[in-house]
């Protein structure tokens, strides 16, 4: 029997993806969430289990920045405060987890964010 829910369909494909992607102390995950109105990163070290960083659309000081931006910009902003945030903790390249949702949009602007930001993926 087949789930036929949005969310059992980007869960599926979510693990598809994490089969081949996994982030080690040297090279971190960057994994990305997206819900309808917020976007959200985490760089993860896959291998100790811990959240490095973060950065999200509520965050309280990238709320300032984000005042009449519309989403695509706003996951544009994450990413550029994402990619500092790693460059602090040392961290210069990791690898990108998309999270099951397609590469456009918001999630396509968050990463080209984080690269201008200075991360390498």
């Amino acid at each position: 029997m087949a789930n036929k829910t949005r969310f059992a369909a980007r869960t599926r494909r979510h693990a598809r993806v994490r089969k081949h992607v996994d982030g080690t102390a040297l090279r971190p995950r960057l994994c990305v969430y997206r819900s309808l109105s917020e976007i959200y990163a985490q760089v993860i070290d896959d291998s100790n289990g811990h959240t490095l960083t973060s950065a999200s659309s509520i965050d309280p000081e990238l709320r300032e920045k984000m005042q009449g931006l519309d989403k695509s910009k706003q996951a544009q902003l994450v990413g550029k405060a994402i990619a500092e945030r790693a460059k602090g903790k040392g961290v210069n390249s990791v690898v990108f987890d998309r999270g099951g949702f397609r590469y456009m949009g918001r999630v396509k602007a968050l990463a080209e964010g984080a690269r201008e930001g200075g991360l390498e993926f």
